[in-house]
């Protein structure tokens, strides 16, 4: 399993970002799919996940402000950040988990700075 993601970039705060991660198979295949965080010199954090039925959960630091989905067709987990926060500053991993084993993506840096 692959998972690539991609979208991430320099944004200043307030700005807004849509990070993609695609899967090497169907993400029907995937019980839930979602992104992590790791900031300089901090552990890794959760952010948002989406099952295969489409229900989603994020950590309360983003609530509100990110939006996680997925395209089906494309095998595609999509993750739309608003009002952006220099405290979002991080490299975002997504994951997808199946059958017990858990696959990551290679990492996306965020940059929120004016």
């Amino acid at each position: 399993v692959q998972l690539q993601a991609s979208g991430g970039g320099l944004v200043q705060p307030g700005g807004s970002l849509r990070l993609s991660c695609a899967a090497s198979e169907s993400v029907f295949s995937f019980t839930v799919m979602g992104w992590y965080r790791q900031a300089p010199g901090k552990q890794r954090e959760f952010v948002a996940t989406i099952t295969t039925d489409g229900n989603t959960n994020y950590a309360g630091s983003v609530k509100g402000r990110f939006s996680i989905s997925k395209d089906n067709a494309k095998n595609t987990v999509y993750m739309q950040m608003n009002s952006l926060k220099p405290g979002d500053t991080a490299v975002y991993y997504c994951f997808a988990d199946r059958n017990y084993a858990q696959y990551w993506g290679q990492g996306a840096q965020v940059t929120v700075s004016s």
